[in-house]
């Protein structure tokens, strides 16, 4: 029996990815039915419309359903993939500019930014789960690849559901490396631990073979270059630090950089690029992605996703890097935290594979952000304005009391037509006790 998978956020320009990543595995995975699910019309036809070409020309013997019904999209499904934006590009404009005012980064999934953008998700998306739970296949598993990814998969682990978080750092640092060393993408394991973009590579090992002391001895400079750190910093890590650290190692370079007169932010330069692309796809000859995709980021989507869920189907055992929950892999971390790292995966899920403990400095700083994670997740699902000051004041690029009250008040005035339980927050003056 075929498989149904539904893609929430079908409309994404993500998604020739996703859809070439699945159809060049039909035999990993026999998809019956592929519903893509947007609640946005034109981008719904318009992404629908090249998936379609493309799946002719890949000769997919499924069936491909465009809609905006969710019941109809997620009715027996057994795999639900989450790619929405809540707010679309417009809203992440505002995580990314709102904060500077207030003297602090801004940015889409860390810092204040991604903490707006996580009070706007985490409902929606388990408004979802929960329709899944309902409607969806037995034994279903939610794909998670919707940001912030670790506080979106908290949120979902946190209220029973089968879901896995997914994000691309990983693989594209596997297959870059791979290049480096002429080898197959699979012939390479990353030491790769932390949080959702708070991560940092500790072995790249090659056939068993850490070959990561040989590039910080011969090729520092190229590394530290690659995620725009200096070469002393990754010298003295003797890791590779995923490039969102430098929002915390190089915060006031960074903040500079943003406040710069005539800095493009990413969310002006994305909907710039999603317009090219969205024209392009609507040429009834296209039938296959445009190069110009590999510009919108999320390098490697395809390959991520359409890899997880091939094995999550069958069994394969392969190792991958995703979001799941501690289970006393990191020491100093709860069992239930969410934490970013290998894993084995299979029918029964993903299965973190023991990795060595964190130096102090890394685990200090994952601390911190676990529980401002965990605010977070409180705050989007309660709507208390207390619960939400907890959050922001606990977030490691907040600074203080001072910048943080004001700072919550404008995120929820700018953020208010899709914050919907803090406009009936009962509980202001209250703090959710512990």
């Amino acid at each position: 029996m075929g498989v149904k998978i539904c893609v929430v956020g079908g409309g994404s320009t993500y998604t020739p990815e996703l859809v070439e990543g699945l159809a060049v595995r039909g035999g990993r995975v026999p998809i019956d039915e592929l519903v893509l699910l947007d609640i946005d019309p034109e981008r719904r036809d318009i992404v629908g419309g090249l998936a379609a070409r493309m799946l002719r020309r890949l000769g997919w013997p499924g069936r491909l359903v465009l809609t905006d019904d969710a019941d109809v999209a997620i009715d027996g499904a057994d795999f639900v993939v989450m790619q929405l934006r809540v707010g679309g590009q417009a809203a992440r404009q505002v995580d990314e500019t709102l904060p500077l005012r207030f003297g602090t980064i801004g940015q889409e999934t860390t810092g204040a930014g991604g903490f707006a953008k996580a009070l706007r998700t985490v409902p929606v998306i388990l408004d979802l789960a929960e329709r899944a739970a309902r409607r969806a296949a037995p034994g279903h598993w939610i794909v998670d690849f919707t940001n912030p990814v670790g506080i979106v998969t908290q949120a979902l682990l946190d209220e029973g559901h089968r879901a896995i978080g997914l994000c691309n750092v990983a693989i594209g640092f596997q297959r870059r490396f791979a290049a480096r060393f002429d080898v197959a993408p699979e012939r390479v394991e990353l030491d790769h631990v932390g949080l959702n973009h708070l991560t940092w590579i500790r072995a790249i090992r090659v056939d068993g073979v850490d070959r990561l002391p040989e590039l910080l001895e011969n090729d520092a400079e190229s590394l530290a270059a690659g995620v725009s750190m200096p070469v002393e910093l990754i010298r003295s890590l003797r890791a590779i630090p995923s490039y969102y650290l430098s929002y915390y190692y190089l915060f006031e370079t960074v903040l500079a950089d943003q406040k710069r007169e005539g800095h493009e932010t990413r969310a002006e330069a994305v909907a710039d690029i999603e317009h090219e692309l969205l024209t392009m796809y609507r040429n009834p000859n296209l039938d296959e992605k445009p190069a110009l995709l590999g510009k919108r980021g999320g390098a490697f989507y395809s390959e991520a996703a359409a890899q997880l869920i091939a094995s999550l189907h069958d069994n394969r055992g392969d190792v991958q890097v995703v979001n799941v929950a501690n289970e006393g892999t990191l020491p100093g971390l709860a069992p239930s935290d969410v934490i970013e790292v290998p894993a084995r995966v299979d029918r029964s899920g993903a299965t973190p594979l023991a990795v060595p403990p964190l130096d102090a400095d890394m685990r200090g700083l994952v601390q911190h952000a676990k529980a401002y994670e965990q605010l977070a997740v409180r705050a989007a699902k309660s709507g208390s304005r207390p619960d939400a000051l907890r959050a922001l004041l606990a977030n490691p690029l907040v600074r203080g009391w001072e910048m943080a009250e004001p700072l919550l008040h404008a995120l929820l005035e700018a953020n208010e037509g899709h914050l919907p339980r803090f406009k009936h927050d009962a509980t202001a003056g209250a703090v959710t006790p512990s």
